[in-house]
């Protein structure tokens, strides 16, 4: 019987890939100091590796398919497929901002002035390509964690870290000089993995179904109940997918109306679909839209 190897990131990456797995149809169990977690689809061997070696896993054929940064697989270089782009992380569901940090009061401004310093980060092979590519040396040393607090306290000129938002860096007193790179997480294949019919097949339908839970999370759906003669004006208060659904009620000349809308205009939105006229409004969650 064939199997699939999955790979699935350990790390901040992990309670959120899990939940976008079971919104995708697959259940993934997993106990406390369990590397192999059970998953309810027996095409699938489930293993948890680290986000940072998931590429190399991948690459050499251990897995054949696997979810990490793709911030890690540059700094590994890795030869893989990237199958597709997967924009969640953690928290949130916009990409990671890898930058070049410095303390407040640093007469660092720009990439040049730091020529002959010493820089801190995990993300050490990248960096030191970067520079190497903008003609500055710096030396470049592996950071174990606390990145920030070591510039902070003189042990490095400047830090390439991690952030979304900035916001982190400068409560700790710390100055985004510039944006290295942007990363997200990607779903990558092992090449040879890739040119096996059965295996791509697959990785293709769990890409397409993780694409599909991942837009519906910006999304819900809405129905409502609108007499016949202000059906035009609550149409176009109404973006969707395509166009609404509309259907006749039962011995009525009121109609059902549903659509599909972005999560952040709802707020806006139901208001003035009352004031147009419409009664009845549900709103409720999607699972996956594709």
């Amino acid at each position: 019987m064939k199997q699939l190897a999955l790979g699935v990131p350990k790390g901040s990456l992990q309670e959120s890939t899990i939940r976008l797995f079971r919104q995708s149809g697959w259940k993934i169990s997993l106990s406390d100091r369990n590397y192999f977690p059970e998953i309810n689809d027996s095409d699938i061997n489930c293993s948890i590796c680290r986000a940072q070696e998931m590429s190399r896993y991948v690459e050499s054929g251990t897995f054949d398919v696997g979810l990490t940064g793709r911030d890690w697989i540059m700094e590994n270089d890795s030869d893989v497929i990237v199958v597709t782009d997967l924009v969640y992380s953690k928290v949130s569901q916009r990409p990671a901002r890898w930058v070049l940090a410095v303390p407040m009061d640093s007469p660092v401004r720009d990439l040049q002035d730091l020529q002959g310093k010493k820089i801190a980060t995990e993300l050490v092979n990248f960096t030191r390509r970067y520079f190497e590519t903008e003609g500055v040396k710096v030396n470049v040393e592996f950071s174990w964690g606390a990145t920030e607090a070591k510039v902070i306290s003189g042990l490095c000129d400047a830090i390439v870290e991690v952030t979304e938002t900035g916001a982190t860096m400068r409560a700790n007193g710390l100055r985004i000089v510039k944006e290295l790179m942007q990363s997200n997480t990607q779903l990558i294949a092992n090449r040879q993995a890739w040119e096996d019919p059965w295996k791509r097949a697959k990785i293709e339908h769990i890409s397409l179904l993780l694409q599909g839970a991942l837009r519906a999370e910006d999304l819900v759906a809405l129905k409502m109940n609108v007499p016949e003669e202000k059906l035009n004006e609550v149409i176009k208060l109404l973006p969707s997918l395509n166009a609404p659904t509309i259907a006749h009620l039962y011995m009525s000349t009121w109609l059902s109306v549903e659509t599909v809308v972005s999560k952040n205009i709802v707020r806006e939105l139901i208001p003035r679909l009352i004031q147009g006229g419409a009664e009845g409004i549900i709103e409720y969650s999607l699972n996956k839209v594709i």
